[in-house]
């Protein structure tokens, strides 16, 4: 049973109301900080001013508290969490060429900046050549998620590989892989570049195995499925790994893209060599 309100003590200008006249306003800011409120603390009497001027209604003011305090935290949280994810802050899709991509891949990505996939569980892979903007629209993607509030990690392979064999050596490897685990989705870059011995491609096969169909994994990659192999050496665990990761995918081909890098490097020689003397 909730036990009723008891009412406000009156003003000196209402009636029934006696004795001095609180400040309403610094109560208000008191009470709303210990309410854990304090961005609308530092708003409402503005917001007050403004609604006073426009003739708001009282459930229209009290939606525009709640809807800049809800923005506020929104905000907060998207910051704590880019923060967090390890992400290359200057690969967004402002700065990523989609022109190329051509309009089936392009389907996939509008599709995919819904981080819908998430709650799937879906992985994905880009494969395609060095250079072709892989680990580029990948970063963008995972900006995305964080701006949807997502919480998300980006990492090379090669880095989360040392990061799982060390925690093996300390008999903690569960322990790391329940970390990752708070991670929506784990990017995981250049994963063709990893060539392993047989304990950092144990540790690599182990991680993908306790993501599966639980939680999503983004991998670019400049190899083929046909030459995994190469990364995990036996043709059995190489096959139960794409078995896992191939299983729930989207799968972005971008091998037919030609590496930014190079076209960059060639439209600067084509460019005219400038005259010293004129």
């Amino acid at each position: 049973m909730v036990a009723e309100l008891a009412p406000a003590k009156g003003y000196p200008d209402e009636p029934g109301s006696s004795g001095a006249r609180p400040n309403r306003h610094d109560e208000l800011g008191t009470m709303l900080r210990s309410l854990n409120l304090s961005h609308t603390a530092k708003s409402f009497a503005d917001l007050a001013l403004r609604a006073s001027k426009a003739n708001w209604t009282h459930e229209a003011f009290l939606h525009e508290v709640v809807r800049q305090e809800c923005e506020y935290r929104r905000q907060r949280r998207a910051a704590r969490l880019l923060q967090q994810s390890g992400l290359p802050r200057e690969k967004t899709f402002r700065t990523f060429q989609l022109e190329p991509l051509g309009p089936t891949l392009r389907l996939h990505v509008e599709r995919l900046r819904s981080g819908s996939f998430i709650e799937e569980a879906t992985n994905v892979i880009a494969v395609g050549k060095p250079g072709a903007g892989k680990s580029h629209l990948l970063a963008a993607l995972g900006q995305d998620l964080v701006a949807l509030g997502h919480p998300v990690y980006w990492t090379s392979t090669a880095a989360l590989v040392q990061r799982l064999l060390a925690a093996k050596r300390d008999l903690h490897l569960p322990q790391e892989l329940a970390k990752l685990d708070r991670f929506a989705c784990v990017f995981l870059d250049d994963i063709g570049y990893v060539q392993q011995d047989r304990d950092e491609m144990e540790v690599l096969f182990t991680f993908l195995a306790e993501r599966y169909e639980r939680r999503s994994v983004a991998i670019t990659t400049n190899l083929v499925f046909s030459e995994w192999e190469r990364i995990f050496k036996h043709p059995m665990t190489t096959l139960a790994a794409i078995d896992r990761v191939v299983h729930h995918a989207v799968i972005l081909d971008m091998t037919a893209i030609e590496s930014f890098r190079a076209k960059a490097a060639q439209q600067a020689q084509a460019l005219p060599i400038p005259d010293p003397s004129s």
